[in-house]
Protein backbone atom coordinates (compact mmCIF):
# COMPACT_ATOMS: atom_id res chain seq x y z
CA UNK A 1 0.00 0.00 0.00
CA UNK A 2 1.86 3.67 -1.03
CA UNK A 3 1.96 5.99 1.88
CA UNK A 4 -0.48 8.83 2.29
CA UNK A 5 -0.17 12.08 3.99
CA UNK A 6 -2.26 12.01 7.10
CA UNK A 7 -2.32 13.83 10.33
CA UNK A 8 -1.59 11.98 13.50
CA UNK A 9 -2.82 12.90 17.24
CA UNK A 10 -1.96 11.20 20.75
CA UNK A 11 -2.92 12.50 23.90
CA UNK A 12 0.30 14.92 23.70
CA UNK A 13 1.01 15.90 20.02
CA UNK A 14 -0.08 16.19 16.67
CA UNK A 15 1.68 15.49 14.03
CA UNK A 16 1.77 14.91 10.03
CA UNK A 17 3.73 12.84 7.88
CA UNK A 18 3.53 9.84 5.06
CA UNK A 19 2.36 6.15 5.72
CA UNK A 20 -0.26 3.79 5.82
CA UNK A 21 -3.47 4.53 7.35
CA UNK A 22 -4.52 2.13 9.56
CA UNK A 23 -7.57 3.22 11.90
CA UNK A 24 -6.94 0.84 14.71
CA UNK A 25 -3.44 0.85 15.07
CA UNK A 26 -2.35 1.89 18.77
CA UNK A 27 1.33 3.30 17.02
CA UNK A 28 2.03 4.85 13.13
CA UNK A 29 5.20 5.38 11.53
CA UNK A 30 5.62 8.20 9.89
CA UNK A 31 8.37 9.51 7.44
CA UNK A 32 9.03 12.87 6.25
CA UNK A 33 6.99 13.96 9.49
CA UNK A 34 6.67 17.33 11.21
CA UNK A 35 5.23 17.95 14.83
CA UNK A 36 2.27 20.88 14.82
CA UNK A 37 3.62 23.14 17.76
CA UNK A 38 0.15 25.42 17.21
CA UNK A 39 -2.43 25.84 14.97
CA UNK A 40 -4.65 28.64 14.76
CA UNK A 41 -8.26 29.43 15.97
CA UNK A 42 -9.04 30.13 11.94
CA UNK A 43 -7.68 26.66 11.30
CA UNK A 44 -11.45 25.40 13.14
CA UNK A 45 -9.80 22.10 15.37
CA UNK A 46 -7.61 20.00 14.51
CA UNK A 47 -10.07 18.53 11.87
CA UNK A 48 -9.86 21.45 10.36
CA UNK A 49 -5.96 21.63 10.45
CA UNK A 50 -5.59 18.22 9.00
CA UNK A 51 -8.95 18.92 6.38
CA UNK A 52 -7.34 22.16 5.13
CA UNK A 53 -3.50 22.07 5.93
CA UNK A 54 -1.97 24.87 8.34
CA UNK A 55 -2.57 28.66 8.25
CA UNK A 56 0.24 31.08 8.10
CA UNK A 57 -0.30 31.96 11.93
CA UNK A 58 0.05 27.85 12.72
CA UNK A 59 3.78 26.43 14.09
CA UNK A 60 4.70 23.76 11.73
CA UNK A 61 8.04 21.93 12.90
CA UNK A 62 11.13 20.79 11.03
CA UNK A 63 10.73 17.46 8.86
CA UNK A 64 12.58 14.71 10.81
CA UNK A 65 13.31 11.45 7.96
CA UNK A 66 11.13 8.87 10.40
CA UNK A 67 8.84 8.69 13.88
CA UNK A 68 7.22 6.40 15.47
CA UNK A 69 4.31 8.27 16.85
CA UNK A 70 2.64 5.70 19.73
CA UNK A 71 -0.67 5.82 22.03
CA UNK A 72 -2.39 6.97 18.82
CA UNK A 73 -6.43 8.88 19.56
CA UNK A 74 -6.70 9.35 16.07
CA UNK A 75 -5.24 9.24 12.14
CA UNK A 76 -6.93 11.30 9.39
CA UNK A 77 -6.00 11.35 5.73
CA UNK A 78 -5.09 14.60 4.41
CA UNK A 79 -5.27 15.94 0.74
CA UNK A 80 -2.37 17.18 -1.49
CA UNK A 81 -3.46 20.37 -1.23
CA UNK A 82 -3.71 20.59 2.28
CA UNK A 83 -0.15 17.92 2.34
CA UNK A 84 1.20 21.03 0.48
CA UNK A 85 1.03 23.73 2.93
CA UNK A 86 2.44 21.23 5.78
CA UNK A 87 5.37 21.11 3.44
CA UNK A 88 5.71 24.72 3.60
CA UNK A 89 6.09 24.56 7.15
CA UNK A 90 4.50 28.10 8.31
CA UNK A 91 6.01 28.99 11.82
CA UNK A 92 4.28 32.33 13.03
CA UNK A 93 5.50 34.65 16.12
Amino acid sequence: MPKVPMVVTTERGVFFGYGTPDLEAAHVKLTNARMVVYWTADCRSVVGLAANGPTNGCRIGPRVLAIMIRNVTAVMEVDEKAAAKFEEAPWSG
